[in-house]
């Protein structure tokens, strides 16, 4: 059983940065993938990023250039960092967890382990 907590979100100004953690407790092995994915109300669940233990990571286009997605020596905490946040940022960011390699797919279906989620909120 793998369980994530994530931290880190909070109220910035358009402009501005966040760093948000997720720590993983649990029996992960060594195959597994990570990511961030956000949800805005009414909205369904989009990926952020995503990196395995080897480093391998991958971006969804709005994402390139401003987020950057990270882990820990342990590979026990991953972070997501968030510069030049934009109003259209605001969301609940949530981290999940899957077996296996698979930073190729960034969808929802393919995670079966979620946070509770961690609110980021930003104002113009």
């Amino acid at each position: 059983l793998v369980q994530l907590v994530e931290s880190g979100g909070g109220s910035v100004q358009s402009g501005g940065s966040l760093r948000l953690s997720c720590v993983a407790s649990g029996h992960f092995y060594s195959k597994y993938t990570m990511a961030w994915f956000r949800q805005t109300p009414g909205n369904g669940r989009e990926g952020v990023a995503n990196m395995d233990p080897e480093g391998n990571s991958v971006y969804a286009p709005f994402a390139k250039g401003r987020f950057t997605i990270s882990q820990d020596n342990a590979k026990t905490t991953l972070y997501l960092q968030l510069n030049n946040l934009r109003t259209e940022d605001t969301a609940t960011y949530y981290c999940a967890f899957r077996f296996g390699y698979a930073t190729e797919d960034l969808g929802v279906d393919s995670y079966h382990t979620w946070g509770q989620g961690t609110q980021v909120t930003v104002s113009s």
